[in-house]
């Protein structure tokens, strides 16, 4: 989350004309993230997050997204639900962009990650994959293997010393990437601050607009390099253990699935260093922007070269 987009007070106010929840009382900008616009408001009725989408998220993607959210907490996975306008829809237009107001959930994403909160998220996640399989809609994953290159390609002299070492990563999972594995929809971007907590309970699964169809084992790739790593750098295998046998409980991986973790956790940490080195160039300065340090990835892609097999991972 960021803030991009300064909203003139005739505008917004216009914009919340649009629904049915009484009068603005507060209005705050929220800074963590890099994609999007969004303020946290408190209405009347209660407060939302209000949502303008700026830069990877395209307008027309956003049907699907708001579809998925209403799908999942439907299914009983928490997640915020988009507000419909007296229109009835939920997509609308802020400051000539799309934008929109979805529930806001209690709880607090944690500072200090915990193998417990590490078994209750691989639950989470499982949860979400399974609910997942009765949405009837689909959605290509824009940042997976096929589209590393062309990223790459767009970060050309931002990393000077690690361009030689990145150009081998990409050409060795692009010939071993697994294709063949069980695909639905994934969360793509569950990091530890798109995940809230509440009474020792997962409260809020946030941020699905990396959401798409893909192969599910990969989101716990993803998972693995969030989650498990302490602030220092070392992988914590006990953290990795409790996510994998948090998801087993609910969803078990196959034995493909399992076998793939090294390579879709390799894969993961080299699209997070790429994603990371185009937004440390090409994100705009401003006083509510943070951007991410892309070097964090590297060290923990060096780290998944040493793992041979899932006991790395604590399997």
């Amino acid at each position: 989350m960021a803030v991009y987009t300064e909203i003139p007070d005739e505008e917004l106010e216009a914009f919340l004309d649009r629904y049915a929840l009484g009068k603005l009382q507060s209005i705050k900008g929220i800074a963590e993230g890099i994609e999007n616009s969004n303020y946290l408001l408190g209405m009347e009725q209660g407060t939302f997050i209000l949502t303008i989408y700026e830069k990877r998220v395209e307008g027309q993607d956003l049907p699907f997204y708001l579809n998925l959210m209403e799908h999942l907490a439907s299914e009983g996975v928490p997640c915020p639900v988009p507000v419909k306008g007296q229109n009835g829809q939920t997509q609308q237009t802020l400051c000539d962009k799309p934008a929109a107001l979805v529930s806001f959930l209690n709880g607090v994403s944690p500072r200090r990650v915990l193998p417990d909160h590490c078994t209750k998220l691989g639950q989470g996640i499982a949860s979400f994959h399974v609910a997942g399989k009765t949405f009837n809609h689909e959605r290509k994953n824009t940042l997976s293997v096929d589209k590393w290159r062309p990223l790459f390609e767009q970060c050309a002299g931002v990393a000077d010393q690690l361009e030689k070492e990145i150009a081998r990563e990409l050409n060795f999972l692009e010939e071993n990437w697994p294709r063949s594995l069980p695909k639905g929809i994934i969360h793509g971007d569950l990091f530890p601050d798109n995940a809230f907590f509440l009474d020792n309970k997962l409260s809020g699964i946030i941020d699905l607009y990396f959401a798409c169809t893909d192969a599910l084992a990969y989101d716990l790739g993803v998972c693995l390099n969030a989650w498990c790593f302490e602030k220092d750098g070392a992988f914590n295998i006990s953290k990795a253990r409790s996510l994998l046998s948090g998801y087993n409980k609910v969803r078990p991986l196959s034995a493909d699935e399992t076998n793939a973790l090294p390579i879709l956790a390799r894969g993961a940490a080299l699209r997070f260093l790429l994603t990371r080195l185009y937004d440390w160039t090409h994100t705009p300065d401003g006083p509510m922007t943070r951007r991410k340090d892309p070097m964090e990835y590297w060290q923990k892609l060096k780290f998944h070269h040493g793992v041979n097999n899932p006991s790395g991972y604590g399997l």
